[in-house]
């Protein structure tokens, strides 16, 4: 099962690809400009037919895709004179913008729609509805971290190891997968809130436990309950382990189980609203691991020569693909579409960086020939026409160079050391 995962992710991330360059075809036919050519994959041509003015086909490299847009810069040279006036770069520049930043918004759109069909169709945990049900329990934890740790090299809360670390208070008891809690100290407890907030105040104390088994009421012996460090309830659940302050720490009872989650679906006027805040979230976290990239490269040079690979640093599309393999043979699809809309809002993101090659750079260059002309007509003087891309050249292919050599690093890191998930 694997294997399928992988190819179904490899397949989303090449559907994603070309839909992202049909997004520049499409706009640049809506504004009469002139496309020539769009073609899935690289190399040489396999397959291929001819519609209108539009050559559609398939190459033998399935690593992507293409088109071609007549005049996309003033130094094209194989611009025929009957095209010049539909040549990409004589457009006004709003349309040279929206045709350019099309496909990103493809990638957003895409995204959002993944999204969309997995919050609306697919059943996930609903934390609200999981504390206000019974507490039943999921998993039995085997011990406890009593200090809070966080591991420098990779930012996450280190975990306990058993038999170093104390058994956790349900280990003792021997509560299993499906029993259900129905008092503490002979408390009533409806629902997993009602049970969690008598054992975070029960620290280092004594407690018995009512819980149903197969249908017979069980009450255990006394067991001390272990107390542990854990981040306040009232403190931002998305905020980095690494960024936890002791102000933001307290001790409080751990019994050492998971509940049993309550699965939902929104359907599909409610998968609206639950995909656009995970939207707004992804983008956060998107630009928050960009402007890391350069803090994550010695980290990802240490996973290659065998140090433990930091679950933070960035993966190829060979790693997600491997990701993406692991969910579908563990039957986790909710989290593999998660993944696959994550990677078209980062490649969406990505690609508006004001950087050559990137749609980004071209967009930059279009506003600042704008802007630039605009204060040159200002001052009185001749407009200085258009901006020369080959003497840019340099500057693109250190550009080239540079993202060339961080995706090496980061596929030789996920064939090396990859990041699994079980």
């Amino acid at each position: 099962m694997e294997i399928v995962g992988i190819v179904l992710f490899g397949l989303g991330i090449l559907v994603s690809v070309l839909l992202h360059e049909a997004g520049h075809m499409v706009t640049a036919k809506a504004f009469k400009m002139k496309v020539t050519r769009y073609f899935v994959g690289f190399g040489p041509t396999l397959w291929s037919f001819r519609k209108g003015e539009t050559e559609y086909g398939v190459k033998a490299l399935p690593l992507g895709g293409f088109v071609k847009i007549v005049g996309m810069t003033p130094q094209d040279d194989d611009v025929a004179p009957a095209d010049e006036p539909r040549a990409m770069w004589r457009q006004p520049v709003w349309k040279r913008t929206i045709v350019m930043s099309a496909g990103s918004i493809t990638h957003f759109a895409l995204g959002f729609i993944i999204l969309w069909g997995l919050f609306a169709f697919v059943a996930h945990a609903d934390p609200v509805k999981t504390n206000a049900a019974a507490p039943v329990v999921d998993s039995v934890l085997p011990c406890v971290k009593v200090d809070w740790a966080v591991d420098p090299k990779t930012g996450q809360q280190v975990g306990c190891v058993e038999g170093k670390d104390p058994a956790s208070a349900a280990a003792a008891l021997g509560l299993k997968p499906g029993d259900k809690i129905i008092a503490v100290n002979g408390d009533p407890v409806p629902t997993w809130t009602d049970m969690t907030e008598k054992i975070r105040a029960s620290g280092d104390q004594k407690v018995t436990l009512t819980y149903v088994r197969d249908g017979q009421t069980i009450t255990s012996d006394p067991v001390t309950i272990p107390s542990a460090q854990r981040v306040k309830q009232d403190v931002d659940p998305m905020t980095p382990a690494n960024q936890i302050t002791s102000a933001q720490l307290e001790r409080v009872g751990q019994l050492g189980i998971t509940p049993v989650a309550v699965m939902v679906t929104d359907g599909p006027i409610g998968g609206i609203s639950r995909a656009k805040d995970q939207t707004a979230l992804m983008f956060s976290g998107t630009f928050a691991s960009i402007k890391k990239f350069p803090e994550k490269v010695p980290k990802l040079w240490d996973a290659i020569n065998g140090q433990q690979r930091d679950p933070e640093t960035p993966v190829s599309v060979v790693g997600a693909s491997r990701l993406g393999g692991e969910l579908v043979q563990h039957g986790d699809f909710a989290t593999f579409a998660l993944i696959l809309a994550g990677l078209n809002f980062f490649v969406g993101i990505f690609n508006l960086l004001p950087l050559l090659p990137l749609d980004g750079g071209h967009i930059a260059i279009a506003w600042f020939e704008k802007v630039r002309s605009w204060l040159y007509a200002r001052i009185g003087r001749p407009d200085p026409g258009r901006v020369d891309y080959l003497k840019l050249m340099p500057i693109t292919y250190a550009v080239i160079l540079i993202f060339g050599g961080f995706t090496l690093l980061t596929m030789t890191a996920d064939i090396v050391n990859p990041i699994t998930l079980f």
